[in-house]
């Protein structure tokens, strides 16, 4: 079977993918609820092991990774079925879909934003510090928030959010035209490689002891991009037996319940140090998915929410900090109690699920379809796969 023929194959929406961009959003979701906690100095996990406080509240960073690794998978996939070769991509058809899906709520986003610190409001008014509303419109607009925050300081977490939107937004311009250059041969994946290979040294070595940027960077965060542009090309190409691929997934899920679940004694073993653990946890990811991918696997009942989480991560993810701040602020108007710190944790999942749903069914993915069928494209050409 050629490249272009495996790559055709029309598997509708991936269970694990869905899944691992839930577990991703529970985890930024978990993390944003605790950094307020933090910051207010409550103690409310005084009492818990530490582990399982760090997998619970502190993976908020491995949750976007996971992000990272999905998205490097699905746009190389898509383009693929759409493109049959990497060399063939359309720039023109490529950029077009990415603004057809990304811009709309972004858009909506920044001006939703731009009347709230317009207001006064004190959780959304970008400091002159950090070069104030313009600034923050121009660092959105050109993909570089993750390079402003570490160079000025952190934004309002409405806006702190974009760092990784910059990530993967200078991936989408870089892309086409990387596959368009190298995408015959192994050039293409010879350039993934490399990037695999920067990943960590752009998280230590390069961040130059910024932490922020440690964090943020454009190449620390590229090595689970291009893990899941290898991982996309891969699965195109070869399939492997029934047997290696539950080996594979078997794989795949241990290197995230290590990571996750045993975090500390990764950081004792010097994983976090080297940066090698948010590589493991991009590679863990990408072996789940190849293993889904080649087994067509269906999640159980059970799972449903998780899904409904991952189907609209990209939405949950852009206006969950809407409803961190307001249930919080609910939050403390009843006096901060510590046994409400539970239902804090939980409304917050459900009210940022619902919300994310809402606006991914009322606003974002209608402007999808339409700027699609305006553009002369069709918005069911790729079946049921969104991204």
């Amino acid at each position: 079977m050629s490249a272009a023929e495996s790559a055709t194959r029309s598997w509708g929406r991936l269970d694990a993918v869905d899944m691992l961009r839930g577990l991703a959003i529970f985890f930024v979701l978990m993390n944003h609820v605790n950094m307020r906690l933090w910051l207010a100095k409550l103690p409310y996990t005084r009492r818990l092991p530490d582990q399982l406080v760090s997998s619970l509240v502190w993976n908020g960073q491995y949750g976007v990774q996971i992000f990272f690794a999905v998205s490097g998978f699905l746009i190389t996939s898509t383009s693929l079925r759409r493109w049959g070769e990497p060399s063939r991509i359309n720039l023109r058809d490529f950029y077009a879909l990415r603004v057809a899906r990304i811009a709309p709520l972004l858009l909506l986003l920044l001006i939703v934003l731009s009347a709230l610190h317009a207001a006064g409001l004190e959780d959304f008014v970008v400091s002159p510090k950090t070069g104030g509303l313009g600034r923050a419109w121009i660092a959105a607009l050109t993909f570089h928030v993750n390079l402003l925050e570490a160079r000025r300081g952190y934004m309002p977490g409405n806006w702190d959010v974009l760092w990784s939107l910059s990530i993967e937004e200078m991936f989408y311009l870089c892309f086409p035209v990387l596959c368009r250059l190298t995408g015959r041969g192994g050039g293409l994946v010879a350039v993934l490689v490399v990037f695999v290979a920067l990943g960590p040294f752009g998280r230590t070595v390069l961040a130059h002891g910024n932490d922020t940027w440690r964090e943020y960077s454009y190449l620390g965060g590229m090595d689970a991009i291009a893990l899941g542009c290898l991982t996309a090309l891969m699965v195109a190409r070869i399939q492997p037996v029934r047997r290696t691929l539950r080996i594979l997934g078997g794989l795949g899920i241990a290197s995230l319940i290590f990571i996750l679940g045993f975090s500390l004694r990764s950081e004792a073993w010097g994983l976090v140090d080297s940066g090698l653990n948010m590589t493991l946890v991009a590679l863990g990811t990408c072996l789940i998915i190849t293993a889904a991918a080649g087994t067509d696997w269906r999640s159980p009942r059970i799972a449903v929410p998780l899904l409904s989480l991952g189907r609209y991560s990209y939405e949950i993810y852009l206006t969950h900090m809407f409803v961190v701040f307001a249930l919080y602020d609910a939050f403390v108007s009843v006096g901060s109690p510590l046994r409400a710190v539970p239902a804090l944790f939980v409304g917050v999942i459900v009210a940022a699920g619902l919300l994310g749903g809402l606006v991914a069914r009322c606003y974002s993915e209608p402007m999808n379809r339409r700027l699609r069928n305006r553009w002369g494209e069709g918005s069911e050409r790729l079946g049921s796969v969104i991204v």
